[in-house]
């Protein structure tokens, strides 16, 4: 017991300090897309050609949908001008499905707080249900690693839960199979009023690359209401948790 104890003195502090310091990441982390317009060509459409999951539009404004798009760096590797990059910024997620959308030229604006009661009944004690709805684990591994030591998401009142009768809301992953989508229903339906529906990854949006596939429903909120978009493919662990703590006013 003694040598455990004193291993974890020269050991330290693990946790991160995110939200207090900010938490550093590679170089080569893709997150928030950057578009200089004035490095843009009139007529020029290689990165919308370039992109497989049709995220980008070059048709006016030059915009891109962050609810389809995978993090791939196909666009930015075929832009001949070098208008389209990736920046290391994590903050990703929005209260909308049209707020994910990054328009060249405009700042992009992460999801909100939730507004009066509900700020109130889970601002300080946020219960979450999750269901993999035919996800390929890439999402749901991301999210397992707020669990640990190094993440620990239960500082800030957030846990996930067994049961749905016990929870506040229900976190989707994955893009909804045909073999899912009942046990998503049911597992929304346990869950007590007032409740919140979060989805996370590409394939709970939008259907990522599974789109329009006969066997799947493109993403939860046509089968649920949602309330928080944190997109990726998977999204950072970093990512998950802004979007969280945003959205129960932690982080503004």
């Amino acid at each position: 017991m003694l040598k455990a104890i004193m291993a974890r003195f020269r050991q330290g502090h693990r946790t991160m300090k995110y939200p207090d310091a900010p938490q550093p990441l590679p170089p080569r982390f893709r997150g928030l897309p950057l578009m200089d317009v004035t490095r843009c060509d009139d007529g020029c459409r290689e990165c919308a050609d370039a992109c497989p999951y049709g995220a980008i539009s070059a048709s006016g404004s030059l915009t891109l949908d962050m609810g389809k798009c995978l993090f791939c760096a196909d666009c930015a590797v075929a832009c001949p001008h070098d208008a389209l990059t990736f920046s290391t910024d994590a903050r990703l997620a929005s209260r909308s499905r049209k707020g994910l959308t990054v328009v060249a030229g405009e700042q992009y604006q992460p999801g909100g707080a939730l507004e009066g009661e509900l700020l109130r009944l889970f601002g300080r004690s946020l219960k979450l249900r999750e269901v993999s709805a035919g996800g390929c684990n890439a999402c749901e591994a991301d999210t397992n690693v707020l669990s640990t030591i190094g993440w620990d998401l239960g500082r800030f009142g957030i846990q996930f839960v067994a049961s749905p009768r016990h929870a506040d809301g229900m976190f989707v992953t994955g893009p909804v199979s045909e073999n899912m989508r009942l046990a998503l229903l049911d597992t929304y339906a346990a869950i007590p009023e007032p409740k919140l529906v979060i989805v996370a990854g590409a394939c709970a949006i939008n259907g990522g690359p599974f789109k329009d596939h006969a066997e799947v429903h493109n993403g939860a909120d046509g089968c649920v209401p949602v309330d928080l978009y944190i997109p990726g493919c998977p999204p950072s662990p970093l990512t998950i948790l802004d979007g969280l703590l945003r959205l129960v006013d932690i982080v503004q």
